[in-house]
């Protein structure tokens, strides 16, 4: 592997040359070493099809559905496939609540008084609790607890209890469709046992009621972890706003103490920002030779931040996602990585050893083998804490200063960050017009949510997920993007507003009219469910029923469970769903029916898992371009 097989970022390919240098184990050799025979993407075609278990001890079985070859119980491959698609949602749900309980317990120590956090975005409050029927009468701090016992209420509903977060916050036409189907949630705790008990051998091994399952389980995640938790992070945080933001590895500065937040939870990357804007911190980094002190964002924590705080040189800048981590920690200019719930892989102590920086778990989650320093994350100790790792820093660097050679002169660019719902309704005027009047006149032919991580699979990091924003903004598609491939995006350039010159003529007539890219940044893969609620918006806003909008949910290179979670709701939701690369489940012959052509008349959702860039694009674009063939524009 070599060239774009290994990224399609300059700055990692160069420090991939290092680490090999250096001899040390990485990601791209791991990768290349699961290979069979001299294909490093070719693996055991039962494993690579979803029709291979090993749940209980009468396995591992493998399935074959053309030969009516099932496992030792009597499952099917279409059942084996879905079960394990269900069991890896269950995974994907709980992590992002474990993020939203975390919100949610910071919010609660804030109302109380007890958090070194304020309430920075009142008026989300009030009109997030509005929503759920909460009277305006409270003060602010009583209506934020209030609105942490609703949620937390609704959290713990039984399954069978509809969720009172799904009933406000859904569709209305989605609603009647969910309740149809039997896959109207309750609440997100019980929706995972339940899932998880119907995954038991001999339980349910029907591969159409597990994919109904997932779908039920998709939902209540969306709804009440995913939404409840974006809001209530702008609540506490700030609501994202467009402005320019420094990517890229150049960002690292050897000369600096580097402090880098890592993983997908911002509370004790904000608070380090906060202390590390005091004089009297950076002159501790400067007593030790340094320049100063900087809180570098990273992966999806890095995004949480960028996408709501300015930059200035203190908090400078963001690196990247998650397969350039090794790059990143191998550039010798990392004094700490903070390692909270999710994205800190389990090779980094061998780099904390290699290239000298302090490695410090901050959720009781992260365990990394031989690592002793932790600070368990506590709201209402976040400042305590933040102090304490910048000591840490600060105390590192002269060690790793005078004994690891930096890598310098590495790329750096700058990408507009900061598009929520309210900040795109603002650059339009305060209104969807300007959006819908652009779809109308076929300016914009439609819109794609590009939800995705970054993946090594068939090509190198974040180059599928480039070629396919390439060809989406030359067809006029706008594309709001989320999760790790946001981050290819904004490192790719493809998010600085001279990227207008890649886009078609109408894309690009409309880029210019507003100042933005073609590529708005949207945040995290959390952020999925705003997208919803936005769609929501510009369903009723033209009185057309989400499934038969101009849209796509895009994941060009998906990799984790969460990942598959959120391609389960975009189906749910009714959405045309492209993802790469193939999912393990097309040993399931009747389950990749289901999915690719019988659910667009279920819930009008539907899955795409063309491998080549153009060709996908072109489906999509076939979808868009027949929706509003459907809509007369």
């Amino acid at each position: 592997m070599e060239g774009d097989r290994i990224s399609y970022h300059e700055s990692v390919k160069k420090i991939y040359e290092r680490i090999k240098k250096d001899g040390m184990t990485n990601i791209w050799d791991r990768y290349e070493a699961q290979g069979l025979g001299s294909s490093p993407d070719q693996r055991c075609p039962f494993c690579q099809g979803g029709v291979r278990c090993d749940l209980c001890s009468n396995g591992p079985c493998r399935a074959d559905v053309a030969k009516d070859k099932r496992g030792v119980c009597g499952i099917t491959g279409d059942g084996m496939a879905m079960r394990m698609m269900l069991l890896r949602n269950v995974m994907g749900a709980s992590t992002y609540h474990y993020h939203t309980e975390q919100t949610i317990k910071t919010l609660r120590a804030v109302a109380d008084g007890k958090s070194p956090f304020t309430i920075r975005e009142p008026d989300k409050l009030f009109s997030f609790a509005e929503r759920f029927g909460i009277p305006s009468a409270f003060s602010e701090n009583d209506l934020a607890l209030t609105l942490c016992n609703y949620f937390e209420t609704d959290f713990n509903r039984k399954y069978d209890e509809p969720s009172y977060i799904v009933e406000t916050l859904a569709p209305q036409e989605r609603k009647a469709v969910w309740r149809k189907l039997g896959i109207f949630p309750g609440g997100i705790h019980n929706e995972m046992m339940f899932s998880t008990a119907s995954s038991l051998t001999n339980v349910d091994g029907y591969y159409v009621s597990l994919a109904l399952k997932a779908m039920r389980l998709s939902i209540a995640m969306a709804y009440q972890s995913q939404i409840v938790n974006e809001f209530c992070q702008d609540i506490l945080f700030g609501i994202p706003r467009p402005h320019m933001m420094r990517v890229d590895l150049g960002v690292l500065d050897p000369d600096y103490v580097n402090v880098l937040p890592n993983g997908h939870e911002p509370f004790l990357g904000f608070a380090m920002v906060e202390l590390a804007r005091k004089l009297a911190w950076q002159e501790k980094a400067k007593a030790m030779g340094a320049k100063g002190l900087r809180v570098i964002a990273n992966i999806e924590t890095g995004q949480e931040m960028i996408q709501r705080w300015p930059m200035d040189d203190v908090f400078y800048g963001f690196t990247g996602n998650w397969i350039m981590q090794e790059a990143v920690l191998a550039s010798g200019c990392v004094d700490l990585f903070a390692c909270d719930m999710n994205c800190s892989m389990p090779v980094d102590p061998k780099y904390a050893e290699k290239y000298k920086f302090k490695l410090v778990p901050v959720s009781p989650l992260v365990v990394l083998e031989g690592v002793t320093d932790r600070i368990d994350y506590i709201p209402e100790k976040a400042e305590e804490q933040a102090a304490e790792l910048l000591e840490m820093a600060i105390g590192n660097f002269k060690e790793r200063r005078a004994t690891i050679e930096a890598m310098t002169g590495l790329p750096v660019t700058e990408a507009l960050v900061g598009f929520s719902s309210e900040s795109i309704i603002d650059a339009l005027g305060g209104t969807l017009g300007p959006l819908l009047a652009a779809l109308k006149s076929g300016a914009i032919r439609g819109i794609a949510g590009l939800v995705s991580c970054t993946s090594l699979r068939d090509s190198g990091q974040d180059v599928h997920s480039v070629r396919i924003a390439k060809e989406l903004i030359k067809r006029d598609v706008l594309i709001l993007s989320m999760g790790c491939g946001n981050g290819a995006m904004q490192v790719a350039g493809l998010c600085s507003p001279d990227a207008k010159e890649l886009a078609g003529e109408g894309l690009k007539r409309v880029c210019e009219a507003l100042g933005v890219p073609p590529v708005l940044s949207f945040g995290t893969c959390t952020d999925t469910g705003r997208l919803a609620d936005l769609l929501l918006q510009i369903s009723v806003a033209v009185d057309v029923p989400i499934p038969d909008l101009p849209v796509a949910a895009v994941a060009p290179e998906y990799m984790e469970q969460k990942a598959t979670i959120d391609a389960v709701f975009a189906l749910a939701l009714g959405l045309y769903t492209y993802v790469n690369p193939v999912p393990t489940v097309t040993g399931g012959t009747n389950l990749v029916k289901l999915l690719t052509e019988d659910l667009k008349d279920i819930t009008g959702g539907l899955l795409n898992v063309e491998t080549d860039a153009v060709k996908a694009v072109e489906g999509i674009l076939a979808h868009i371009e027949a929706k509003r063939e459907k809509l007369g524009i």
